[in-house]
């Protein structure tokens, strides 16, 4: 695709390197791994000039219903000149009619705005050394024989499909679970990412199930090591995560722009740390 002497093409494993280096200058702590996970679950596009990679998009689609965008880099050379908004129209058509997700910094909402997205909440991140964590006794790892209750949980609380994310989080790092009797009540996952470790998501039906399940990977990751935790700001997080060594250091504003035919349906079961953060 062609316009105003920039190529529009599909991301492939030929542009990661490209890809990373954008993340770098934007100051993002993504390493390859996260790309590389990114361009298994999602459908990613650059933009070339001069064959050089200055932007980058990925649209995660989960089934018919969601699909959520990612990775929104324009080059600060290239800025100013329309790039943002020609590579989120792309993406807008590959999302379809899907209801389409995304998290904004304050710069961008101006452009996601116009191109009729709604602010529903706030995210806020926390990172830092951990300090010393007790695991509680009501979650422990997940076995592969639990996948189909997680994935379950996760549609609930999500509101869609992401059985290929969770998988591939399973592969990545760890899941635990929150379980009772035979039925698991939450689950929340842990991989490495950036210069450290990563929570989230993290699905739990109140807050102390949430600080519960982020307690034992807390505990897992030992005391000092270096960990991010991203949630809504709705969920009351904040003074757990805090006392457990996890500074706020920023957050974004989530947006929602709704599907073409019908809107999706409310989620009931609270998600405590976004898997779109996780994933860029």
């Amino acid at each position: 695709m062609q316009a105003t002497g920039i190529d529009l093409r599909p991301l492939d494993q030929s542009h990661l390197q490209s890809a990373l280096a954008l993340s770098r200058q934007a100051g993002w702590p993504h390493r390859l791994e996260e790309w590389q996970m990114l361009l298994e679950l999602s459908l990613g596009l650059v933009v070339i000039e001069s064959e050089k990679v200055v932007a980058t998009i990925f649209v995660t689609p989960y089934g018919d219903d969601v699909a959520t965008i990612n990775m929104v880099i324009v080059d600060e050379s290239m800025r100013g000149r329309g790039i943002g908004r020609q590579i989120m129209q792309a993406a807008i058509e590959i999302v379809g009619d899907r209801e389409c997700r995304l998290v904004a910094t304050a710069d961008g909402l101006p452009l996601y705005e116009s191109l009729g997205f709604e602010r529903t909440g706030a995210i806020v991140q926390h990172q830092g050394p951990l300090r010393a964590c007790i695991a509680p006794p009501s979650v422990e790892w997940a076995a592969a024989d639990d996948l189909d209750q997680i994935i379950a949980l996760d549609r609930v609380a999500f509101g869609a499909d992401r059985r290929a994310l969770v998988q591939a989080l399973f592969q990545a790092g760890r899941l635990a679970v929150l379980r009772e009797a035979d039925m698991l009540r939450g689950y929340a996952a842990l991989r490495s990412f950036g210069r450290g470790e990563l929570c989230g998501p993290v699905v739990a039906e109140s807050a102390g199930d949430a600080e519960d399940l982020l307690s034992f990977l807390f505990a897992a990751a030992r005391p000092g090591a270096f960990m991010r935790v991203d949630t809504g700001s709705e969920t009351g997080l904040a003074s757990f995560l805090l006392e457990h060594g996890l500074a706020h250091v920023g957050g974004g504003i989530t947006m929602r722009r709704a599907a073409s035919s019908a809107l999706s349906s409310v989620p009931s079961v609270h998600t405590f740390a976004l898997a779109s953060q996780a994933l860029g």
